[in-house]
This record gives C-alpha cells, structure tokens and sequence, in this order.
C-alpha cells in the first residue's frame, strides 16, 4: 500500500495535537482516543498506524470495515461506532478477530447476535494460534438527549435490562461500559460555559448501574465513552474515558458514496 510522505506528516502532527490536548486536561489518567476514520482510505490508518503507533481506530460501517480489516496490520484495534443493525452483528464478530469494541449496542437481540459471532470465531481459531480471543468488549449506548433521531437506550429499566443481559446471558461479551452520542445544541452550550446534560447523564447512569448490578459486575467499574472532536476536552473533564476523534484528525470526510477499499489498495500498488 502505498502512503504518500506528506499526508502522512500531516496526519501525525494532527494526532499528536489531539494527544496534547488530551494530555492537558486528563490530568494524569489514561484517556483512550479513537480514531475515527470512517470514508478515509486505508493509506491514511496504514499512515498512523507506522508513524504515530495509533492503534485504535473507529468505524461506522461494517462493511467498509471488514474490509478494511482484511487489508491492514492484525494489531490494529478496530472500534465499530457506528448504527448496528441485527443481520451485521454475527457477521461482524465472526470474521474480525481484532475487532476490540463494538460501541453501539441498544437492543438484546444485538448483543445476543454479536455474542453468537464471537463464539463461532473463537471455536474456528486454530490450536496453533497465536491470537487468544476474549470475551469482545461492548459499550451500551445510551440516548440520554432523548432526541428520536438518535440510536440507544433509554436510561432506567431499559438499560438496566440490557445490561443485565449481557452480564448474564452473553458470556462472549464484556460490558465494557456506557456511550452516548449528545445533542449538538447541548454541546455548544457547554462551549459557553455550562456543563453538558448529556454527560451529567450518562456519568449518572452509570453510577446508577453499578449500584444496582454490583453483584453481576463483581465490582468492576464501567467506563464511559463521551466527547468527539467538538467537546472531547469538555468530556474528558467531566469523567470520559475514551473519546472518538475524526474530521480533526483527518479533516473533512466526502458524502458517503459505495466505499471501495480494496480498489484504492490496488491502486496503490501500481
């Protein structure tokens, strides 16, 4: 694959801003930026991958990252970010043995599908196998603006019950933790000054969560994954654990077209 030397300076000194800013307000704790790479070429994550050690990175859409996947180094750790739809789940986990996080679990029957997949990799990998396949790590989102327009639970008995199913009936998963997708309006208004109601809320669920499934989380903590390349400082500070950075990173992405990963691979080996 071929990586053109100047996108590739311009990439890293673009993440290594991003790290800075991070490093700034974390104060001290260990922050997990993702990097999110959706509709960008494979050059451009090979290109982080070599001269910024970046290894986690997000996705939005299956297929263009199982394609992707195939394509780039086995370490990478894959994140999909993006709407779930059921008929994606088995196939996704069942093909990606470093898919290391799927972000955007609302529903039973998802997590039931993703589960699935992810024993059928683990039964298919070869004894002489170097890769040791846990459980795969899930984030249950939570759509604390209650806008109808976005993916997720909703906070109370409906996250409760899916997270009690995970913990329980999904012994491929890992309840990693809680994410959330905020309304814009409330993310501006924090700009100015106030805190965001998305993270109050989320940062409150899943203090909820833990008190009430102490005994199938065997005391471990769940993290929160809040903030993108607009507020991620403002969420860092208010608890997140993990933030997803793209356009600030990449710049701006073109309108979502049929995304053809393997063509631009090819290309770039002539």
């Amino acid at each position: 694959m071929k990586l053109d030397p100047s996108r590739a300076k311009a990439l890293s000194s673009a993440i290594s801003s991003v790290t800075q800013r991070i490093e700034a307000v974390a104060g001290g704790r260990n922050v997990r930026l993702v990097a999110v790479s959706k509709l960008k070429p494979a050059s451009d994550i090979l290109a982080l991958y070599q001269e910024s050690k970046q290894l986690h990175f997000g996705e939005n859409y299956a297929q263009e990252l199982m394609e992707k996947a195939a394509v780039l180094p086995r370490d990478i750790r894959w994140h999909f970010i993006g709407g779930l739809q059921s008929n994606k789940c088995k196939p996704l986990t069942s093909t990606i043995p470093n898919l290391f996080l799927v972000s955007s679990v609302d529903s039973q029957k998802k997590a039931t599908q993703l589960d699935k997949g992810r024993a059928e990799l683990s039964s298919s990998q070869p004894s002489t196998s170097s890769l040791t396949l846990g459980p795969l790590n899930i984030h249950i989102q939570i759509n604390t603006s209650g806008e109808e327009s976005k993916s997720g639970v909703t906070p109370g008995l409906e996250a409760t019950s899916l997270a009690r199913h995970i913990l329980t009936s999904c012994p491929h998963l890992n309840l990693l933790g809680l994410m959330t997708i905020g309304a814009i309006a409330r993310s501006k208004a924090a700009k100015e000054g106030e805190e965001n109601e998305d993270f109050i809320a989320l940062r409150g669920e899943r203090d909820r969560l833990e008190g009430e499934l102490g005994d199938e989380l065997k005391g471990r903590r769940l993290e929160l994954s809040m903030g993108m390349s607009d507020d991620f400082e403002g969420a860092i500070g208010m608890g997140s654990d993990e933030v997803r950075v793209g356009s600030t990173i990449f710049g701006e992405r073109p309108a979502k077209e049929d995304f053809k990963v393997k063509r631009q691979v090819e290309a770039g080996k002539e």
